[in-house]
């Protein structure tokens, strides 16, 4: 197998929890979480004052998105329509859920769950998002998963959960 191809799998597994044999996509989900959280400890471990702010986020979810379409295409071909080995997707969705929340436990419960339901669920525009071409369908309806499942934390966060 070719570098590119391992790579390929690597990006668009998360680095292999896609090939989680019970429910690759909360797998998934999960990867993307517990690298936030880490990022976030990580930053604060060397600064009290940092944190993975909501700028450094949103560069990790463009570059991100940008690299799971990019794979996602490539291994499409290779795993067929729409894999649930390809859990890329699920990360950036998870990542999006979280813009401008408090790292906080609660919070990044509260987010995964709202996530994974999001994109369980598939709300029309979800299943929507989905119906696009390649790999911008594997990334674009878990992308507007994450928007419902931030717009829903913030109006949790402004009454007082």
């Amino acid at each position: 197998m070719s570098t590119t191809k391992v790579l390929d799998k690597a990006i668009a597994t998360a680095l292999g929890a896609g090939y989680s044999p019970f429910a690759p996509g909360t797998a998934g989900a999960l990867v993307g979480l517990l690298a936030v959280w880490g990022a976030d400890v990580a930053l604060r471990w060397t600064n009290p004052s940092l944190g993975l702010g909501p700028e450094i986020l949103l560069i990790l979810i463009f570059v991100t998105t940008g690299l799971g379409v990019w794979t996602s295409n490539r291994l499409e071909v290779e795993w067929g329509k729409d894999p649930s080995r390809v859990v890329i997707d699920e990360v950036v969705g998870m990542w999006i859920s979280l813009l401008w929340v408090p790292l906080e436990w609660k919070y990044l419960l509260i987010a995964f769950f709202l996530f994974r339901l999001f994109d369980i669920w598939k709300p029309w525009h979800v299943a929507k998002a989905e119906q696009l071409p390649g790999g911008w369908g594997i990334m674009m309806d878990d992308v507007v998963a994450g928007v419902y499942s931030c717009l829903v934390l913030h109006l949790l966060l402004y009454f007082g959960v």
